[in-house]
């Protein structure tokens, strides 16, 4: 394999280096004949090449492949020109017997035949097929090149709505870049086409001027005698040379004008002519044509008899019916499949029969595009690919409803309606506004809206509104919902392709947990805990490099959990507040919150257990002190003592979602802080709570965890 690729790597300079020494050293006719049959060959591949391509980057590297070919041509001009001016005196076979065959075989003999035979080839080459070729590849570069942006901004939209892999949109842009060049590089190839008719024409008027004035000069040859020998050869060799020019012209006019189709141009055009409608219209006024006295209807009417029995077949097989082929097994009405039963995916939007057309392609699935969206923008704020959706149609639904479960179990639902739009009252829309439509409210946060026609959309948007389409109120419901509980989200086998891709660049850290000391399932567990206190899995070193440490010191799972999120405290504090800024912090009073360390535990997890009222009382501060600091100030985070984190944070969850709640441990030492409140400890909010515990030795005071 080693030698061929080397051989391989040679054969180009090889080639080039070749046809300079056919400009410069005088070669034999034997060889002049072979590279003439060569020349002839290459220039019929190319030609078929280009014919068997598909589309016009399947033969990409034709620019490059005419310039060489075009090289060849005039290194034999040269080549041959030397040989007919030195030799041209003995006869026509001194020149080689492909020149030979050219000059009197093909133009009979006639000097003055082949001149205009020439000629001719000449102005279909030059005028007709390379300055069209040309004129199409100008124009294709140009709109290729105007439109590259705008293939750019919609493969950077499919690749940002999920449609396409970094993969696949990685090579789209590459197959774009391609074209572009490619078109560029033809538009400049044709002129190599067009410059080698011109210099085909001056080579031609070069070999008859100085044929004819050697021929007398040098050999005393009679004025008619020279213009026979030599001019008979300048006209062969130069229809040598114009024949394979003439076949790399419609070459490059076959690329230029294709349409990319998954045939080859035989069967394009051959399954575009296919339509009997076409041929009978033909065969009529062929057949009229051919009634005409003055025609000759020894012609006409036997074409227009075929022309419509090729009508009739035509006619015949489109008619004939498809032949199906099955080859499925009959299918046993006993027999109950599992996927007849039972669901195999986590996440289900199930819709109502007048919803159903959201999904379908033939008008663009938009549902399916904006689930699809939702899914990749849920994997990158949870660090894991989310497990694909599921869309179905639900008959004992209403028609207009949807509804989102979880494992089978429902999350959430609306009645919508998939004809008109939803123009949502977000705080801004005007008090006197003139919009009408249908009442509502929008299923994802509760505003009231409106169910409007599209057309009224601008009209919505002037008054304040926020207009969305019916596929896009399922999909901010379902990213709404979700995104409060990735932990549900998260499974083994999704950890277990977390840890294969770090095991990729840092199998000695993996290594310290999994496979041991913590199974797939141990660590699947853990994960889950911490994205449902609030950490991301989108930056898995961290994490394991914590576990690896805390699995050093434990194994007990709430225990190993405490460690990992006092190690990455810089990590959980760093999303809501930078490093540099105070961090807004709320406290409990101390003797608060002894009582609820010392209180009542529950026996199977051994967590405090916080009184209803007590819970109520602090969840309604804590809203009331984030309520007060309005939505665009930074949330307040709640510092309490280790051992009360988890039951705060399970009472704040629900009542507070906003507040970030801490241990002191995983309160970073440089973070700056400022305490808003202290809960508990502010006058009458305190009074009305039970009487707490006596303080137990050791517990931080308001004052020392203020400093």
């Amino acid at each position: 394999m080693l030698k061929l690729s080397n051989v391989s790597a040679l054969a180009l300079p090889t080639g080039i280096l070749t046809l300079i020494c056919l400009m410069i050293v005088p070669v034999p006719t034997v060889v002049l004949d072979v590279f003439f049959v060569l020349n002839i060959a290459l220039s019929v591949a190319v030609l078929m090449a280009a014919m068997n391509a598909a589309k016009p980057l399947d033969f990409s590297s034709f620019p490059s492949v005419l310039l060489f070919a075009t090289l060849l041509r005039l290194a034999l001009n040269v080549a041959s020109t030397r040989v007919v001016l030195v030799n041209g005196h003995e006869g026509g076979a001194a020149a080689g017997h492909v020149i030979e065959a050219f000059g009197a075989f093909l133009v009979g003999g006639n000097f003055a035949v082949g001149l205009f035979v020439f000629m001719i080839l000449m102005i279909i080459n030059l005028m007709v097929v390379t300055k069209g070729a040309g004129r199409v590849s100008e124009v294709s570069a140009r709109f290729t090149l105007d439109a590259l942006p705008g293939k750019q901004m919609a493969i950077d939209a499919d690749l940002a709505a999920g449609l396409v892999g970094a993969e696949e949109a990685k090579a789209r842009r590459r197959e774009v870049a391609t074209e572009a060049d490619f078109y560029g590089s033809m538009d400049g190839a044709s002129k190599f086409v067009k410059g080698d008719a011109v210099a085909s024409l001056l080579i031609l008027g070069v070999n008859i001027i100085a044929g004819f004035v050697l021929g007398m000069i040098s050999h005393g040859l009679s004025a008619g005698e020279a213009a026979e020998r030599y001019i008979t050869l300048a006209v062969g060799d130069a229809l040598v040379a114009q024949v394979p020019a003439l076949l790399l012209s419609i070459a490059a006019a076959v690329i230029v004008t294709r349409v990319s189709d998954s045939r080859d141009l035989a069967g394009q055009i051959g399954g575009q002519f296919a339509n009997p409608g076409t041929w009978l219209p033909v065969a009529v006024i062929l057949g009229a044509i051919g009634m005409i006295p003055a025609m000759p209807q020894s012609v006409f009417l036997p074409a227009a008899g075929l022309t419509f029995w090729l009508y009739r077949a035509l006619r015949q097989r489109a008619d004939r019916p498809v032949p199906v082929i099955d080859t499925a097994p009959a299918a046993d009405p006993q027999k109950i499949a599992l996927d007849e039963v039972s669901d195999h995916t986590l996440v289900t939007i199930e819709l109502g029969y007048g919803l159903v057309h959201l999904v379908d392609d033939r008008r663009g699935s938009p549902l399916v595009t904006r689930i699809t969206g939702v899914r990749k923008q849920l994997s990158q704020a949870f660090g894991f690919v989310v497990p694909q959706f599921r869309v179905r149609d639900a008959l004992e639904m209403p028609p207009h409803d949807y509804r989102i479960t979880l494992g089978g179990v429902p999350l959430g639902g609306a009645t919508i309606r998939a004809d008109k739009v939803l123009a949502i009252d977000a705080g801004e829309a005007r008090d006197n506004h003139t919009l009408t439509g249908e009442p509502g409210r929008d299923p994802s946060f509760g505003c009231p809206a409106l169910w409007i026609d599209p057309a009224a959309r601008d009209h919505a948007i002037a008054e304040g509104f926020l207009t969305v389409d019916a596929s896009t109120v399922i999909a901010t419901h379902l990213n709404q919902l979700l995104a409060e509980r990735p932990q549900a989200l998260l499974g083994p086998d999704e950890v277990r392709a977390i840890l294969e891709a770090v095991k990729e660049h840092s199998a000695g850290l993996v290594e310290t947990v999994w496979p041991q000391p913590l199974t797939l399932a141990v660590m699947t567990r853990l994960l889950r805990a911490l994205l449902e206190e609030g950490v991301p899995l989108g930056h898995p070193l961290p994490i394991l490099q914590s576990l690896s440490q805390g699995v050093q010191v434990t194994l007990e799972h709430e225990r190993l959990v405490d460690l990992v999120r006092a190690d990455l405290g810089g990590l959980i504090v760093g999303r809501v507040c930078a490093p540099s800024e105070r961090l807004p912090v709320i406290t409990l009073e101390a003797r608060l919150e002894g009582a609820i360390v010392q209180g009542l535990h529950d026996p199977t997890t051994g967590q405090p257990v916080i009184e209803p009222d007590l819970a109520r009382a602090i969840g309604e501060r804590a809203a009331a002190i984030i309520a007060e600091r309005g939505p665009t100030a930074i949330p307040p985070a709640l510092i309490v003592q280790p051992r009360a984190r988890r039951a705060l944070a399970a009472l704040l969850r629900l009542r507070a979602p906003e507040c970030l709640v801490l241990s002191i441990a995983e309160l970073p030492p440089t973070q700056p802080i400022e305490v808003l409140a202290v809960i508990g400890g502010d006058g009458p909010p305190a009074a009305q709570l039970p009487a707490p515990a006596p303080t137990p030795p050791g517990s931080p005071t308001e004052q020392e965890l203020a400093a």
